[in-house]
């Protein structure tokens, strides 16, 4: 008998084992023949249920109370459903019931400040049968198994109960109105109301995709991730932004001097030392010893007051953060010869007595450049004080147990990219040369493009977070080609020209080429391809964030026939005046796909009021001609295999 078939005979005995133990665990689980008939029913009738509500955000840039009311709201699904449910209601009624649904708690604390409480008792017994009625409507496509998972602990009896009334119940309309009253009575009518709104709040989304960037730009990240820990279906692929916090927390230092300097940079410092505790106090020293204050330095403020103290802080904080990063640039570049970016290597272009930088074949003056802080011999050294600085930095970054909460999640939610019913999600581009074939990057003796350089990529991404005390190693450098690499799928373009936009007052110098992809997606024979690559077949979407779209200036968000959905507008409300939205949200239900657009949030209290309803438009993707229902989705797949292995289990019980 040859190596070869011996080598198979037992391949086939080890899986004839593995069989043998699932079955016999499987039995146990299922103990007799009427337990497995009661599961095959219960799995067969959920995969008859429509499919879920899928909603795909991207670009949340710390923006959490835009964030947060999208959620609150369904990115408009919810009052959609009210709409269908109560056909014959008045709109200043539907508004008004939106508004307790969406702030629930805001809500009631304005009534009361006009309203004695027995008329707002009043008020909110009305609305609560309101509220029943919604949740059986959008409830309806869920099991009550489900349905009752979802329900607070502390009301969770009385809310069963009053969810069971079926009408006309004569019988029990005493029961139920005893219910109520005896509810109010305690003074837990208030309470109630909040739990039915915040039950249809999570109702209205069964699966949540992030599609990267919750770092950065806006100054709450914390909070959006500590609600989004609040989802059981969720996944996130990383974006740009992520990459660096992640990069941070594994021991890049680079990355986590980027951090700190667009935290300077858009006053979000307090996300750094006040929340995640960590203390910057001797690097501000050391911008305030050793740097003026430049105009081209002055903090971005969207609208926030600081006091000058605080503003000439952020100043020359950003000015020494962004000297180190050059610095410790430099340096990566030097031991990452495969990442090919020589070119970066400015410190080397600069001519210090004439204060000029030669980029290609032109001479540009350098404008509020650190001539002193630098040895021109050996520009990217770190000096003793700055080394110091740096470790007692990353012990802190490192030592934060907020942060490091918050990046377990980005590492155990997230990943490089994400395939879900025939949808291929990922933050920025596939990156591509104009031809359209895909970009391909050298590492040892292995070359990478297409998928299996975004699997290489994870790959050294979760090698990196699980040895942090490395910080020179391949996988801790990747981070920062992630950032800003040429073959990066996060970046997709040809270098950032961020040295250029600090040091250069000529914009010319600022530009940043887009890779190919972002004018190849225009092609629906290119997207195919890409989906080709993934496993995804010619029905298959690609989900992407990352690049604003300008839908003031024209620009569409899907693209190539429907095969491409680009879904940041952004959230960023410095976007916001080239873009002229606030974002999109993709929505997938069992009708089929849907596009939102967002106009700015302004606030809590203008809501309230009735003066901001951030959805403004929806185009319909694309619409199936039967409704799509659990069993046509992934989840519903695993389903129909379960139900096989327990019918094989049913058929063989007594071998088992």
């Amino acid at each position: 008998m040859s190596q070869t078939t011996i080598a198979h005979h037992l391949k086939e005995r080890t899986i004839r084992l593995a069989m043998l133990q699932y079955y016999q665990l499987l039995k146990e689980k299922f103990p007799t023949k009427s337990s497995l008939i009661t599961e095959m029913i219960n799995l067969d009738a959920i995969c008859h249920l429509p499919k879920g509500t899928e909603h795909f955000l991207s670009d949340l840039h710390g923006e959490y109370q835009a964030f947060d009311y999208l959620l609150r709201n369904g990115s408009g699904s919810i009052k959609k459903k009210i709409q269908e449910c109560f056909p014959q209601k008045k709109v200043a009624d539907i508004e008004t019931l939106c508004q307790y649904i969406y702030y629930p708690v805001e809500k009631i604390q304005a009534r009361q400040e006009i309203l004695d409480q027995a008329t707002l008792n009043r008020e909110l017994c009305n609305y609560l049968l309101d509220l029943l009625q919604l949740v059986k409507y959008i409830g309806g496509k869920y099991t009550r198994s489900k349905v009752r998972k979802m329900l607070p602990p502390d009301y969770a009896y009385i809310m069963e109960e009053l969810l069971t009334k079926e009408q006309p119940d004569k019988n029990k309309q005493y029961y139920y109105n005893a219910i109520i009253s005896k509810v109010t009575e305690l003074e837990q009518l208030d309470n109630l109301f909040i739990a039915f709104a915040h039950l249809i709040q999570g109702l209205a989304i069964d699966h949540l995709h992030v599609v990267g960037d919750i770092f950065d730009r806006g100054q709450y990240p914390d909070l959006i991730i500590d609600r989004l820990k609040g989802f059981q279906n969720i996944d996130i692929q990383w974006g740009n932004h992520d990459i660096t916090w992640i990069g941070a927390m594994s021991g890049s230092y680079i990355c986590m001097i980027n951090v700190i300097r667009i935290a300077a940079r858009y006053n979000s410092l307090a996300l750094i030392e006040d929340r995640y505790g960590i203390n910057l106090r001797r690097l501000i020293d050391y911008s305030h010893r050793y740097f003026n204050e430049e105009a081209v330095f002055n903090p971005i403020l969207d609208g926030d007051h600081i006091s000058e103290s605080e503003r000439l802080t952020l100043n020359k904080l950003q000015q020494a953060t962004a000297l180190l990063q050059f610095k410790l640039e430099h340096q990566l570049i030097k031991r990452r010869p495969e990442f090919g970016m020589e070119a970066w290597q400015l410190f080397s272009k600069i001519d210090p007595e004439k204060k000029t930088i030669k980029l290609g074949k032109k001479v540009y003056p350098l404008q509020s450049f650190p001539y002193h802080k630098l040895v021109w011999d050996h520009a990217e050294l770190l000096t003793e004080e700055e080394e110091q600085i740096l470790k007692g930095l990353m012990y802190r970054f490192q030592s934060s147990e907020k942060l490091e909460s918050h990046i377990d999640f980005l590492m155990e939610k997230g990943a490089m990219y994400h395939i879900s019913n025939n949808h291929l999600l990922f933050h920025g581009c596939m990156p591509m040369h104009s031809n359209g074939d895909f970009k391909s990057m050298r590492f040892g003796n292995c070359i990478y493009s297409g998928k299996a350089l975004l699997d290489f990529f994870q790959e050294q991404v979760r090698e990196s977070y699980k040895n942090r005390d490395q910080h020179e190693d391949l996988a801790t450098d990747i981070f920062w080609y992630l950032w800003c690499g040429e073959v990066s799928s996060l970046f997709g373009k040809n270098r950032m020209t961020t040295f250029e936009r600090y040091y250069i007052a000529d914009k010319a110098s600022h530009h940043e080429e887009k890779n190919p992809y972002y004018r190849l997606r225009e092609d629906e024979e290119i997207c195919l391809r890409i989906l080709a690559e993934f496993g995804l077949d010619a029905n298959g979407h690609i989900v992407n964030g990352h690049t604003p779209v300008k839908e003031k200036g024209g620009e569409l968000p899907i693209k190539a026939n429907g095969r491409i959905i680009i879904i940041d507008g952004g959230l960023a409300k410095g976007y916001q005046k080239t873009t002229g939205i606030a974002g999109y949200t993709l929505i997938s239900n069992s009708y089929g796909l849907e596009l939102v657009a967002h106009k700015p949030f302004s606030s809590v209290k203008d809501v309230l009021e009735g003066k901001c309803d951030i959805i403004f438009i929806k185009r319909l993707v694309e619409q199936v001609e039967d409704r799509t229902l659990v069993k046509d989705t992934d989840n519903g797949k695993k389903l129909l295999q379960e139900i096989a292995d327990l019918d094989h289990l049913y058929h063989h019980f007594d071998q088992y």
